[in-house]
């Protein structure tokens, strides 16, 4: 899927379930850190969106759509232990974008396909809106976190590290 059609599958499951959100067009950026400051909020409102690997065993592998604040790291051994895993690591640049239906850099927090699970750390959720890139780099979504919740429907687990 084109990183445009996410953008527009987002806004569409947005205003479906009548979301309170903001789009905000910005200069082109990708980093959690320099998109913030482009955008005006603190570092912990920033939704931290990367996808992990989890091995189970020898043959089962699991894909996880972690999502931290953007001030925190995520914590792999949590996740690892969440599936009962041997291993778990970032999934490669390519799996990543393909479960994301978009780019590095502008992964949504939320899951459009079926084999991504959606594991939110309670800490993003504390603040009444979050921000995130909205499957494209010049683009982002402040967003209200109870429709977040509503809509997402993620698996809440502590996840994040300092």
């Amino acid at each position: 899927m084109a990183a445009d059609g996410t953008y527009e599958k987002l806004l569409a499951l947005l205003d479906e379930h009548g979301a309170a959100y903001r789009v905000i067009e910005h200069a082109p950026e990708g980093g959690t850190e320099a998109v913030s400051r482009l955008r005006g909020h603190d570092l912990a409102q920033a939704a931290k969106c990367i996808i992990a690997m989890v091995k189970i065993g020898k043959k089962e592998k699991r894909f996880a759509l972690v999502v931290v604040p953007g001030d925190k790291r995520i914590d792999l051994s949590a996740v690892k232990a969440l599936y009962g895993g041997t291993y778990a690591s970032f999934a490669s640049p390519d799996i990543a974008e393909e479960l994301a239906g978009s780019p590095s850099g502008t992964i949504l927090p939320f899951s459009f396909d079926e084999r991504l699970e959606l594991l939110v750390d309670p800490g993003l959720l504390a603040h009444p809106e979050f921000f995130f890139n909205a499957a494209r780099l010049d683009r982002s979504i402040a967003l209200s976190t109870r429709d977040y919740r509503t809509i997402a429907e993620p698996r809440v687990e502590p996840l994040s590290l300092d």
